[in-house]
This record gives structure tokens, C-alpha cells and sequence, in this order.
């Protein structure tokens, strides 16, 4: 049987159990950096398969490892992520959330389920590969810092080093059964823009003794609108055209309809696609802030928590995966993606080593399921599952034995 052939049956006959696994999961969502539970799950996963593991990593983190043949010779990270979001899930399923207010809305069950799923068939079929595979279960995908660039600094890039690395992402908006990827520039950097703007407050009806904050902080976002959010805007540092959405979600003072209030406070986002033009933006909003700030005789403050780098997807690897998705799955079910302004912080090991993260179709039309992630009714076609086991173990062998 073709080495293919063994993946594709191995796929099948694990169905079932990954199936219990992601059910699992998804009743028992926990948030980011909170997957006590989750974590003592997937070792329990990991030790009853016979395969070694270290655990401790940012507290709930593990990483799995897989010898096949010759094992110094080469290292390919697989990466899951295990945190949910604080969203009441409103499905209506056999496995619904027992957390009250906690769904993985995300896909991080998925997520996990599969790279274990893929290590039962790495495991067995380890005589047939050279090199290490080694499998990250990682926190706080959903929240700065991010748990990739803790678990970086833990050292989860070393002993044994990392040659590649390879990461899947559910997609809604894909049927299941196809995958999608994109060679180069693919996901964009985030940033957290917090703005507090400083007044004086008063009785509406006595403009002479207020400085009204309201009006200061809507200048400031109408001004920073101007600035970025039209197509003459997107100018990066050396005149060329860089992706570039800053938006803000909140703007909150609490007055009344008579009431100044002393205050107001803004929160938004900021993301890009190039490092140098990330920096010089973050110099001109303050100034922006600054100089409206300053015409008005009021103190205001711009915090910025800088947050995932721009992800980028290693040109040779991605298209040796496209390839060999294209033969595992069939030229019909591998798309190109364009690019995202959505941001991811597998980044940061993009960062660091020839990486290639892909997206899952798992969508089905005719079953109604096509609710976008970070949604109360967010679910996959299960059928996704053997998908994704089947084609992260195929990737992984054929790129260790390349």
C-alpha cells in the first residue's frame, strides 16, 4: 500500500475517536490561558497513544514528540492552539458548552483534535519517515501577548530546532473537504489603540464652563479616518501601497443628556502589512492625537499595545504544501486565498522559521452550516476532521522525507 494510501486508511479508522476528541473539547471550552483542564485532556490523549510529551509550557502549554528514522536530521513543528472565547454558544447539539459563556467559537477544538489525530498517524507510521516531528499544544492564542511568542520564549523553537513549521486554521466560508493557501504576505500585523481624551466637564447647558471631551475625541477619529482609510492613504514609507485598516469599536463617556462628562474613551485597531510603515503610523497617530489635543487645550493619551507581527507564509514550503495537497486531495479542493486583514499569532513563528499556515474547509451549505467564527452558532462538518488529520500527516511525512 502506497504510503498515501496508509495515511488516507489511518485517516479513516481514527475518525471515530477524533471525532469524541473534538466533541470533547468543544463541551468543555476554557479561556485563554485558563486550559487547565484542556491541557491534562490532551496529555491523557498523548500518554495513552505512547507517545512522549512535555508538558508545562506557559503553564498549559505541551509539546509532543515523534521520532521517526535518523531524528536529528530534520525537525517540522506542527502548532494547535486550545483557548476558547467568552461567547454563549446558542447551538443546539448533543455537545453544546457545560461552561457557561465560554465557545469555542474559534475552532481551537478542531484545532487540537486534529494535530492529535495526526500524531496517532505520525506515531504509527514513524519507520517510515526521517527526521522529528514535534507537535505544539499552545495557550492564549486569542489574547496578547499571544501564546506562540511565550512559548518561543520558552524555548519550544529549540532542542530539537526547527527547521519548518506547519499550522491549519478552520474556514467557514470553505466547503468541507477543500483546503486554501497563500505563498508570501498572507495575514495582517494587530496593534490595540486605546485613546483617552481628557476634558472638563460640566452642566451642558453652560458651554462657557466645559471643554467638551466628546467632541474632541470624535475630531480625533474623524481626522484619523481621513487619514488612512481612504485608497490615496495606504502609502507606506517608501510610496508604495500597503494594506492598512485602523478601526475603532468603542467610544464611551459617561455624561448624560445634561451632563459633560470629564472624560471619553476610545478603543480601536490598527493593522498592516509591513513593519517599517507599522512603526511610522504608530508616530503619527500620537502626533495626530497630540496636535487635536493641543489645539483644544486638553490633555489626551494614546496607548498602544502592540500586539501579533504581519504573518508570512514561506514561498517554498506553502507551494510544495499546495502541491502535495493538490495530490492527497485532489487539484479541485486546493485554492489560492487572497490576503487577510485578520491576524493570527502563529506569526510570530512565521517569524522565526520557514512556515506555512493553511486554511480547512468546513463548511457545509446543504447541512446549514455556515456560521463564521467568533459567532454563538459557529460549527464545523465534522467530515473536515479526517480532512485535516489526514492531510497535516501527509505534509508532515513528505516534508521530512524531502
Amino acid at each position: 500500500m502506497s504510503l498515501n494510501n496508509k495515511i488516507k486508511d489511518l485517516a479513516k479508522k481514527n475518525f471515530k475517536k477524533v471525532v469524541e476528541i473534538r466533541r470533547y473539547l468543544h463541551q468543555h471550552p476554557e479561556l485563554s490561558f485558563k486550559e487547565f483542564e484542556t491541557s491534562k485532556f490532551i496529555q491523557k490523549q498523548l500518554t495513552e497513544a505512547g507517545i512522549s510529551f512535555t508538558a508545562g509550557y506557559v503553564e498549559t502549554g505541551i509539546v509532543a514528540l515523534i521520532k521517526g528514522k535518523n531524528p536529528d536530521k530534520k525537525t517540522i513543528l506542527l502548532r494547535a492552539d486550545m483557548d476558547a472565547l467568552p461567547i454563549e454558544e446558542k447551538n443546539v447539539v448533543s455537545y453544546k458548552s457545560a461552561n457557561a459563556g465560554i465557545m469555542h467559537a474559534c475552532g481551537h477544538d478542531v484545532h487540537s483534535s486534529i494535530a492529535l489525530g495526526a500524531a496517532f498517524i505520525l506515531n504509527a507510521l514513524k519507520d517510515e519517515f526521517e527526521g522529528t516531528v514535534k507537535i505544539m499544544f499552545q495557550p492564549g492564542e486569542e489574547v496578547l501577548p499571544g501564546g506562540a511568542s511565550l512559548m518561543i520564549n520558552a524555548g519550544v523553537l529549540e532542542n530539537p530546532k526547527v527547521d519548518k513549521a506547519i499550522a491549519l486554521h478552520v474556514f467557514p466560508s470553505m466547503e468541507t473537504g477543500k483546503v486554501g493557501f497563500k505563498s508570501g504576505m498572507y495575514m495582517a500585523s494587530t496593534d490595540e489603540l486605546y485613546i483617552t481624551v481628557n476634558g472638563k466637564g460640566g452642566h451642558a447647558a453652560m458651554p462657557a464652563d466645559y471643554v467638551n471631551p466628546l467632541i474632541i475625541a470624535s475630531e480625533i477619529l474623524l481626522e484619523i479616518n481621513n487619514q488612512y482609510m481612504k485608497e490615496n492613504a495606504l502609502a507606506g514609507t517608501a510610496g508604495e501601497n500597503i494594506p492598512t485598516v485602523i478601526a475603532f469599536g468603542k467610544i464611551e463617556g459617561n455624561g448624560a443628556t445634561n451632563v459633560i462628562p470629564e472624560k471619553v474613551e476610545l478603543a480601536g485597531t490598527f493593522r498592516t502589512m509591513d513593519e517599517k510603515w507599522r512603526e511610522s503610523v504608530h508616530q503619527q497617530l500620537k502626533n495626530t492625537v497630540k496636535n487635536i489635543s493641543t489645539k483644544h487645550n486638553v490633555e489626551s493619551v494614546l496607548r498602544i499595545e502592540k500586539g501579533y507581527p504581519f504573518l508570512v507564509n514561506d514561498k517554498d514550503l506553502t507551494n510544495s504544501c499546495f502541491a502535495l495537497s493538490q495530490d492527497f486531495l485532489g487539484k479541485e479542493n486546493v485554492e489560492e486565498l487572497p490576503l487577510r486583514m485578520t491576524a493570527e499569532d502563529f506569526a510570530f513563528i512565521t517569524q522565526k522559521v520557514p512556515s506555512c499556515f493553511f486554511r480547512l474547509g468546513t463548511a457545509n451549505k446543504e447541512q446549514g452550516i455556515t456560521s463564521g467564527v467568533h459567532t454563538p452558532t459557529f460549527n464545523i462538518d465534522e467530515n473536515a476532521l479526517e480532512t485535516g488529520v489526514g492531510l497535516m500527516a501527509w505534509l508532515t511525512v513528505n516534508e521530512l522525507n524531502d
